[in-house]
């Protein structure tokens, strides 16, 4: 997260970001409901469609949240972090929709529950516990419109990617968690204590759940 000298920097950045924006929030909850009902489409197009939801997300945190309003407060890391955010959203374009190679379903119930969980958070609990804690909106971060929220809710939905996801696609995920954690909690945002879990957790839980595919779909060799 962009680091900020002033107590309420960062929380002061959304009041003034988010009025300026709207109805971007808006068209962002109702594209994240859509990426989510879209999972259980049978549709040819639904898995393209979720990737690129994604792509547009993380696009827009890159270019307008930290490549326009957050160089208001540091241009040189804004920049780096904007490029950053930007590069996930390019990843999500050219491995989802560009490739097709990206799916989407509900798989084993401890992935469908865990997948879950991190979406309900990011959508419902995360601006409830702002508003609870005493930043709700204008100064709430919010999802497809900032970073934190949106990577949650992407770890969420690539625990719903199936058979294989691409590794890669957690690394921006992983770098955020460690650069954005201690400054939003710094600033009182601390919601965002789920980032670092939901990183480290859906990593974890895609390297295992990958691993025994990979060991399943060994040819077995039998005797002579």
């Amino acid at each position: 997260m962009i680091p900020i000298a002033a107590t309420d920097g960062l929380l002061a950045l959304f009041a003034r970001y988010n009025p300026a924006i709207w109805p971007a929030q808006v068209v962002a909850y109702l594209l994240g409901l859509v990426a989510v009902a879209l999972v259980f489409a049978r549709a040819r197009w639904a898995d393209r469609a979720i990737s690129a939801i994604l792509a547009a997300c993380w696009l827009w945190v890159g270019i307008v949240f930290l490549g326009i309003f957050g160089r208001e407060i540091a241009p040189i890391v804004a920049a780096v972090e904007g490029a950053l955010v930007a590069a996930q959203g390019l990843l999500f374009l050219v491995t989802g929709v560009a490739r097709s190679g990206l799916t989407f379903r509900i798989g084993a119930a401890s992935y469908a529950a865990a997948g879950g969980l991190l979406i309900g958070y990011a959508l419902v609990l995360y601006p409830i516990l702002g508003a609870i804690l005493g930043h709700g909106y204008p100064r709430a971060p919010l999802f497809g419109v900032a970073p934190c929220p949106t990577m949650i809710f992407t770890c969420g939905l690539l625990l719903w990617s199936g058979p294989r996801a691409p590794k890669y696609l957690l690394i921006v995920p992983l770098l955020w968690a460690a650069l954005a954690t201690p400054a939003a909690l710094g600033q009182g945002v601390i919601e965002d204590a789920m980032l670092p879990i939901s990183a480290l957790f859906a990593t974890a839980l895609l390297l295992w759940r990958d691993r025994g595919t990979t060991a399943s779909a060994r040819p077995q060799v039998h005797p002579a």
